[in-house]
């Protein structure tokens, strides 16, 4: 079986902000976790294209819907190359093969007689795609998300008998695995109990959709198709475009990585639908938090929008996953400040990684005509190869359960630990007698081996400072042989040459 993982499929009303690369970086250090543990993975993203918004953007903008998204899923995958994001599938909602499988699924509700249709009235949010609960002087009202006034609605639509399944919902989100943290779960489980109402799957007054088969100007729900590209997804290679190939090719997903605010469609929504059709559900749904500048929420109006393009070009992609990944605590708010982002980087990987790295090299190549030391015992009876075990243990642990910020701080206690040890050895005074160099060779050792190792543990999380350390050690990270093998004390080669030491990674300057 594969593990599936997928980013929500971002909406093309705009090019992809801070808390998209957010969340498609944690989604991309969990994919190339699993594949360095011998995991067969599937990671999907994609874009949702259909809907009144998209609809209204291109025709400000004096252009064809399709011209419009073909415009913004560029940038996307542009984006995502230039930060080496690992994806297998990218979806566009747009697609003839996603239309097919949405045509099929509809199918399937329909026969489980959970399609109906009705007169939909209420205040609507263009921005959510989505109707509001009643809310006092609706024509006055702004959506807190989005800060617009909403707009009525009064039109013939199909309904999804979502209040069929109030008790099958009930159960799946009171298992504590399914919607993490529990914070969201306790969400959710308040909004459910408070019962489910059926959902509008059809709109009349929105051309750019895919068009409800044998019901003339009906085109479904943005949501009704936009959900089901986590599935169409899986099948992107077929030359047969069908729901069952999709199924087929990995479906259900392991873990659904989205953002709060539209944690009731993947929670809720979603799962109905898929019992409806006949379809497992998605095993996990973790909602992350949103993402602030400086303590304050992000916008154009206030001009603080951070610019994903500008951090990539300024700093470079390690130290903006290194913070997004360590700093913020999966599931949590996040504030980007920028003096702490620069303390983070330059203590973390500049002052204890990369420091540790370059002057114990610098003092092998110094002592042991420039190679690592030789006639070494690689014991695991000493401090340094006893805390590596702790480590890595703890580190794998943490990944499992999605606690990146933990296991980034894990690899981050071993380095400060490890710099402590050669502290305390002083290895610098004991060279001096040449009864010592035995020890001195023993101490260097094992620090170029903490090295290595804590090189490894950060190629998940930041390929590129990995393989530098790699490089530095005079060590090649072998892709044919088992990641997790790789992690057991005493296997960088003694003797072999070390290449002249280079900083890994520059200090930043604070503006």
């Amino acid at each position: 079986m594969s593990f599936v993982i997928t980013t929500p499929l971002y909406y093309v009303n705009d090019k992809p902000h801070l808390g998209s690369i957010y969340t498609t970086i944690i989604c991309d250090a969990i994919a190339r976790y699993k594949r360095l543990m011998g995991e067969q993975v599937i990671f999907i993203t994609g874009v949702d294209e259909h809907g009144l918004k998209i609809q209204r953007k291109a025709n400000e903008n004096s252009i064809d819907p399709q011209i419009h998204c073909n415009q913004i899923s560029n940038i996307f995958t542009e984006n995502w190359m230039d930060w080496d994001i690992t994806y297998d599938k990218f979806i566009r909602t747009s697609s003839k093969h996603h239309e097919t499988v949405v045509n099929e699924f509809y199918g399937r509700v329909k026969k489980s007689d959970d399609i109906y249709m009705g007169v939909q009235k209420g205040w609507y949010c263009v921005g959510c795609e989505e109707f509001k609960d009643n809310p006092e002087n609706s024509s006055t009202y702004k959506c807190p998300i989005h800060q617009k006034n909403l707009e009525w609605r009064n039109e013939e639509n199909l309904f999804f008998r979502l209040s069929k399944y109030q008790s099958q919902i009930e159960e799946i989100i009171n298992n504590p695995t399914f919607i993490q943290p529990k914070e969201r779960r306790n969400e959710i489980i308040n909004f459910v109990s408070k019962g489910l109402k059926d959902f509008s799957i059809s709109r009349t007054n929105v051309a750019w959709g895919i068009s409800v088969p044998g019901l003339d100007k009906h085109t479904f729900y943005v949501w009704f198709d936009a959900l089901l590209g986590y599935v169409s997804a899986l099948s992107l290679d077929e030359k047969e475009d069908s729901l069952n190939k999709a199924i087929n090719g990995g479906w259900p997903a392991n873990i659904h990585l989205i953002g709060k605010d539209i944690l009731r469609f993947h929670a809720v929504y979603w799962p109905a639908m898929l019992i409806s059709a006949g379809l497992e559900l998605p095993k996990k749904v973790l909602g992350h938090g949103f993402l602030t500048r400086e303590g304050q929420k992000m916008g154009k109006s206030l001009g603080n929008v951070l610019d994903p393009k500008l951090l990539l070009s300024k700093y470079g992609r390690d130290p903006v996953r290194w913070f997004l990944i360590k700093d913020i605590s999966l599931g949590n708010d996040g504030d980007f400040q920028n003096k702490r982002f620069v303390d983070i980087i330059n203590n973390d990987l500049a002052n204890t990684i990369g420091n540790l790295l370059n002057r114990t090299s610098s003092m092998s190549r110094k002592w042991f005509k420039n190679k690592v030391p030789n006639d070494v015992k690689t014991t695991e009876n000493n401090e340094l190869a006893s805390l590596s075990k702790i480590t890595v243990d703890r580190y794998i642990n943490n990944f499992n359960a999605y606690k990146l910020d933990l296991a980034s701080s894990d690899i981050l206690n071993f380095a400060i630990n490890t710099n402590l040890y050669l502290n305390d050895k002083q290895p610098w005074i004991l060279i001096k007698q040449d009864s010592n160099i035995p020890y001195v060779k023993e101490i260097i050792y094992n620090v170029l081996e903490s090295t290595r190792i804590i090189g490894l543990l950060l190629l998940p999380i930041l390929p590129e400072l990995s393989a530098k350390i790699d490089v530095q050690l005079g060590c090649i990270y072998k892709k044919e042989s088992p990641w997790q093998g790789q992690l057991k004390w005493g296997l960088l080669n003694q003797d072999s040459e070390l290449p002249n030491p280079f900083p890994i990674i520059n200090k930043l300057e604070y503006e």
